[in-house]
């Protein structure tokens, strides 16, 4: 499976995957024009939103309204070499949320994948490929 990966303009990078094509800028601040999210948001973010897929499985299983049930993730950093220490996913329930459940949901949302690659990473190679 392929990601081909497209220069448009400024510090803009697309990737088209899937079908999709998923657009990156880099903030103004950092030389971009801030149209889109940085591609480390988007990593950032693919976290949350993973985590919250297996939120929604979990609950539609089990017939639990999803109307207050909220997932934030925190993000600590190393003051002076802004390298991510800790990234947390706190699953905020509602008051009448079924007690039972909870550890449950938690080891439901620790199944996902993208926290998983990042466990267990895989082997990056790097190549520059001539054309034509």
């Amino acid at each position: 499976m392929d990601i081909i990966t497209t220069f448009p303009g400024g510090k803009k990078v697309n990737a088209e995957y899937k079908g999709f094509t998923i657009k990156t800028d880099q903030a103004i601040q950092s030389g971009g024009d801030g149209s889109a999210p940085a591609p480390f948001d988007l990593f950032l973010t693919s976290l949350a939103t993973c985590g919250g897929v297996y939120v929604v499985y979990f609950c539609e299983k089990r017939g639990i309204p999803m109307d207050n049930i909220r997932l934030i993730q925190k993000m600590e950093r190393d003051p002076e070499t802004h390298k991510l220490t800790k990234i947390s996913l706190n699953v905020e329930i509602p008051p009448d949320f079924p007690e039972k459940y909870i550890k449950p949901l938690l080891n439901s949302v620790d199944l996902c994948a993208v926290k998983k690659t990042i466990l267990d990473p895989p082997q990056f190679e790097i190549n520059a490929i001539t054309t034509g």
